[in-house]
């Protein structure tokens, strides 16, 4: 079997702290909070006064055409601008630089069309069932992100769009490092994109207990603290160019980082709550760092899922531990950028991957803001509340998902050796 290098050619993020990846670069390493008072929803009367809400998202200025815009959910417009950005900075161009046989898509949701569903089914009860609109199924299914990903670049190669709750995304970037290392594709646009700061998600994540009480923005998401309480919703998309390493030198292109670990394993536990010994999720991270030659020699920096509740939190710790050993856990640095954007449900992997790949690349590791009161069971290095000045040879990026996914994907700074 081939056994090929990956690299990232581009990236682009649609996110609470930034619309573009120079925006958003620049807000995470200040360690600036995207979340906010809920807003527009005030007829519901929720219970939940925050979210991480997409600020002045203009899918026309970046490069969406009006005809595609109304065709499309607002989960589709996310993935849509975050894949214009990643493939303009990859400079990949389908049947000039690339054979459009070898270049595919790898873009997934957690939901999909949730907005469309919930106007769809309103359309349903109050005009009855022949007045639902023609375009309901194409903007409402999961995969159609990808598959208009793949229209617009003519991507004719591999198309896999994974739904594996808040997995999602790091899954579908790990899947496709895998298709290119082992030769089926030259490139494939990978990540996730999702729309659900709406009242039918955060009802029904409210009402299983799993979202944040807190009333104040900045206190509301607070990875690895004692007074953390569930996490903040959150929206947006992000996309990564993966590259066959020789394919991008080939042609120039500029080179961000190279994917070379991957972990995949299943709590086989409970439906929402992870397995609370750590085993099977220290497992997807032991298989992804084994798998990028990681030894305790090197410095590494672990993006974690940190989702501010209570059970992942500590779960996670354990699971780091238990991959690492206890000493060198206690070396590694660890943060939750969800401190910052929210939780982002299927594409919040790929945004923390590009999070993960923007630390190597620039040498500073972000932080985990709004800690204050550590939690004896969450006793590792956090880099609580401020970003550091230090390089790290390996990045990883982990993603726990209802039903048990766990998926790990490790980022190595690059070398052209």
């Amino acid at each position: 079997m081939m056994n090929k290098r990956v690299v990232i050619t581009g990236m682009g993020t649609i996110t609470p702290i930034g619309n573009n990846i120079n925006t958003f670069k620049e807000n995470l390493f200040k360690g600036v909070c995207g979340i906010n008072k809920l807003t527009g929803l005030d007829e519901w009367n929720l219970s939940i006064k925050v979210a991480g809400q997409i600020n002045n998202f203009d899918p026309k200025a970046l490069g969406m055409d009006a005809a595609s815009i109304r065709r499309s959910d607002l989960f589709n417009q996310y993935g849509n601008c975050a894949a214009i950005q990643a493939v303009a900075e990859s400079g990949l161009v389908s049947g000039e630089n690339i054979e459009p046989e070898r270049f595919g898509v790898y873009v997934g949701s957690g939901i999909g069309g949730m907005d469309t569903f919930i106007k769809q089914t309103h359309v349903m009860y109050t005009e009855g069932a022949d007045r639902i609109s023609p375009l309901f199924i194409p903007m409402m299914i999961g995969n159609i992100c990808a598959g208009n990903i793949a229209i617009r670049f003519n991507a004719q190669g591999p198309c896999l769009p994974v739904v594996s709750a808040c997995s999602t995304s790091t899954h579908a970037i790990g899947e496709a490092f895998r298709a290119i290392k082992h030769g089926y594709a030259d490139a494939i646009i990978a990540g996730g994109a999702e729309a659900t700061v709406n009242p039918l998600a955060i009802g029904g994540f409210a009402n299983i207990k799993a979202l944040s009480t807190t009333e104040n923005p900045e206190e509301a998401c607070r990875p690895f603290d004692a007074r953390r309480n569930g996490f903040v919703l959150a929206e947006g998309a992000g996309i990564m160019v993966l590259e066959e390493y020789e394919h991008a030198v080939k042609r120039g292109a500029n080179i961000i980082a190279e994917v070379v670990g991957y972990g995949n394993s299943c709590d086989a536990h409970h439906y929402t709550a992870p397995r609370p010994d750590g085993t099977t999720t220290a497992a997807a991270v032991s298989q992804s760092l084994k798998e990028a030659g990681y030894t305790e020699d090197k410095m590494l920096y672990i993006n974690a899922h940190g989702t501010s509740t209570p059970l992942n939190d500590k779960c996670e710790t354990k699971a780091f531990k238990i991959a690492l050993g206890e000493e060198n856990a206690r070396k590694v640095m660890i943060s939750s950028s969800k401190s910052m954007t929210g939780h982002m449900l299927g594409a919040t992997g790929a945004v923390e991957l590009i999070v993960s790949a923007l630390a190597l690349q620039n040498g500073i590791l972000p932080p985990t803001i709004g800690y204050a009161e550590p939690d004896p069971e969450c006793d590792l290095d956090y880099i609580p509340n401020q970003a550091r000045d230090i390089q790290a040879d390996f990045a990883l990026s982990s993603s726990l998902g209802f039903g048990g996914h766990n998926a790990c994907v490790t980022l190595k700074k690059y070398s052209n050796e």
